[in-house]
């Protein structure tokens, strides 16, 4: 039945139910860090606000670890990774405290 309903979701409503349902469980039973990669890529604007506002309210509580492309998702970090290839064949790693 569920199953059912979900598959009538868009990609992007999709994420934000399993969101949903993840952060729940973290509300439920914290733990003291979560990897999440893309996790926010199927999402627009409007439900990335909302990830990102829920993401804020559990920092307390959790320390979390994402992989994303999203400039509104990292504007929330306070240090920034990446990989940059300056030269072909030659990968270096950047690494910004933001306070």
């Amino acid at each position: 039945m569920i199953s059912s309903l979900c598959s009538r979701f868009p990609g992007g409503e999709k994420a934000l139910t399993a969101i949903a349902l993840m952060f729940a469980i973290f509300k439920y039973k914290p733990s003291p860090f979560c990897l999440l990669d893309e996790i926010d890529a199927p999402l627009d604007d409007a439900n990335v606000h909302r990830f990102v506002e829920m993401l804020r309210g559990m920092l307390d509580r959790t320390q979390f670890i994402l992989i994303t492309h999203n400039r509104q998702t990292m504007e929330i970090a306070n240090r920034l990774y990446g990989v940059t290839m300056e030269e072909p064949g030659v990968s270096k790693l950047i690494s910004v405290q933001l306070n």
